[in-house]
């Protein structure tokens, strides 16, 4: 028997506004640490001469603001470049969050045959689950005007309602393996 295997990764159609985003991080990164560093050396250098004085206190804060826009401008910039991972294996779904292209945040996994229901986000279903009281939302797709896919599945007594943007053939692979009657297009 053949193993069914698709792996898709989702990124954004039009990636200039996130170029421009990490080009402006980067640059106001490097100047913050930059300023941050010469506000340091004129505290040190006033409070080595003067001693240390109330009216200094808005210095000190100025400083530790940029210090720390640097460091965390440093440490979360690569969250400006993000895609999806879809792995479908024999029916079961891995999802991953990538930022950056290098590091990996696992978001689950998922049998594709214990959803309650699955079907286009176009298609009137979406709205019949996602109107559910309770019903926990998962946006994992990039795209707001592509062919996105909704699985609603209850995990632990929690109602989910997970949306996607998986390509044709994986939605194919889908539609095969999730069973009669689960696969909803009105």
């Amino acid at each position: 028997m053949l193993d069914q295997f698709r792996e898709e990764v989702v990124t954004r159609r039009t990636r200039t506004m996130e170029n421009l985003m990490m080009v402006f991080a980067n640059i106001i990164m490097v100047v913050s640490a930059i300023f941050a560093m010469f506000m340091l050396q004129t505290l040190m250098m006033l409070i080595s001469t003067h001693g240390l004085q109330a009216g200094m206190i808005v210095n000190i804060l100025i400083t530790l603001f940029f210090a720390a826009s640097a460091v965390l401008l440093f440490l979360f910039r690569d969250r400006i470049r993000t895609e999806y991972e879809y792995t479908f294996t024999n029916g079961i779904m891995d999802f991953a969050q990538v930022f950056n292209n290098r590091k990996r945040k696992p978001l689950g996994t998922m049998n594709v045959r214990n959803v309650e229901a699955c079907g286009m986000v176009a298609s009137g279903s979406f709205n019949r689950y996602l109107n559910i009281p309770g019903v926990n939302r998962l946006n994992w797709f990039l795209n707001r005007g592509a062919d996105l896919f909704y699985f609603y599945f209850t995990k632990e007594g929690k109602k989910t309602l997970l949306v996607i943007e998986p390509s044709n053939d994986m939605q194919d692979l889908i539609r095969k393996t999730v069973g009669p009657g689960k696969y909803q297009t009105n």
